[in-house]
């Protein structure tokens, strides 16, 4: 057994932390947590002193591409560079967000199953890595959003066998594409794609298999039909009025906003290289985005952490980066780190394994320099991670 001494202990659950702490860790397991007046030391226990650092339960992110380049146009990137070259970079990726204190990503759309390989590879401990939860290639209608790398159907029986092909080939959940988009040429982000029938379709295969699925979902229309088809989280939720929130609400229905991916989009403009489709649609759609995140927390709508990662300059490795604007826009501190924790944790369905710092789950865990509800930028100061017990770095 170790025990971790001297932290402050910011469980992922409570609204407040435990200052002078102590974590038992048995093999890949939390065995105790407390205050150390609670806890019992036995000289067979290794011992590490923290001296004061906060430690939280391993951050999850619910929405990440571990195959894209966040370069400026990334898409462009993923589809002429060879599959060797995109798994060599995705295990790069992925040993970034690792030391960046997020041991679990949701992975929602790859390019030719190569995060199924990379998801396969860190699970066997042949490369360092989070723990990932992949949909494989997206389900998005002739020429909808992101085509280029996703499994285009028509009408609900290719949507079903395109559901299936992804279940058959490994994923861990299904992403459907219910809307246009800022990253795909020709199509508009409001604009509705798949049909209400094609999306239930594809929910009805998931839930068979017992998978959960995602719906990337801008518009409000396509946002409406992904909830009344059985949808488990909507993805960015770009312009939800008060009808799709109340809906979100009444079928328990996740947001996982991703606020830094078009931030950064219409911040770096084409200047960088940026295409302009892409830089007109995510300046056109920030302000509402913005409303929306703030409507659905006021709202009490769940939120849970997701930075679409390798979009264009959003890096790997930089994943704190979305709590910081979490926070700037309306959440507590308390709030964002809950997101990124419990609230993700029970997204991707996964509370009995992680999430937060209790007996019986596993020991993930994050320490940090400072303690992050004095400031949330101190979510990005990590002093290092265990991953399973273990420190990665």
């Amino acid at each position: 057994m170790q025990a971790l001494t001297g932290i402050t202990l910011i469980d992922g659950i409570h609204n407040s932390p435990i200052q002078d702490a102590v974590i038992i860790i048995e093999d890949d397991t939390i065995h105790s947590c407390g205050s150390k007046n609670e806890i019992n030391l036995t000289q067979d226990m290794k011992i590490i002193d923290y001296q004061g650092k906060t430690v939280l339960p391993g951050l999850i992110d619910a929405h990440t591409h571990i195959c894209f380049e966040p370069a400026a146009d990334p898409l462009n990137i993923l589809t002429e560079e060879t599959d060797a070259e995109t798994a060599i970079k995705a295990a790069r990726y992925s040993h970034q967000t690792l030391k960046a204190g997020f041991t679990t990503i949701r992975d929602v759309g790859g390019k030719n199953y190569i995060d199924f390989a990379v998801r396969d590879a860190i699970k066997a401990d042949v490369i360092p890595g989070p723990r990932i939860l992949a949909s494989g290639k997206n389900i998005t209608m002739t020429g909808g959003h992101g085509w280029p790398i996703a499994e285009e159907v028509d009408g609900t029986a290719e949507v079903r066998w395109g559901t299936r092909k992804q279940l058959k080939k490994g994923a861990d959940l299904i992403k459907i594409m219910a809307t246009g988009g800022v990253l795909t040429e020709g199509v508009e982000p409001g604009a509705p794609q798949l049909t209400l029938a094609e999306i239930k379709a594809a929910v009805e295969e998931a839930n068979k298999a017992g998978c959960k699925t995602a719906s990337h979902a801008q518009g409000t229309t396509g946002i409406k039909n992904a909830i009344r088809a059985g949808i488990d989280s909507i993805e960015h939720g770009v312009f939800l009025d008060e009808e799709a929130i109340e809906m979100m609400l009444e079928n328990d229905v996740y947001l996982v906003p991703t606020l830094i991916a078009v931030k950064m989009i219409a911040e770096e403009g084409t200047e960088s290289g940026i295409p302009e489709f892409a830089v007109r649609k995510g300046r056109a759609i920030i302000s509402d985005h913005l409303r929306s995140f703030q409507a659905a927390l006021d709202a009490g709508v769940k939120i849970a952490m997701g930075t679409d990662a390798g979009s264009p300059f959003n890096n790997h490795g930089q994943n704190g980066l979305e709590l910081t604007l979490m926070v700037k826009h309306g959440m507590s501190e308390m709030e964002a780190i809950k997101s990124a924790t419990s609230i993700s944790a029970e997204l991707l369905g996964l509370s009995a394994e992680i999430g937060s710092i209790q007996p019986g789950k596993k020991a993930d865990l994050v320490i940090l320099e400072e303690n992050p509800l004095d400031n949330i930028e101190n979510i990005s100061a990590v002093s290092q991670v265990l991953q399973n017990g273990n420190p990665v770095f």
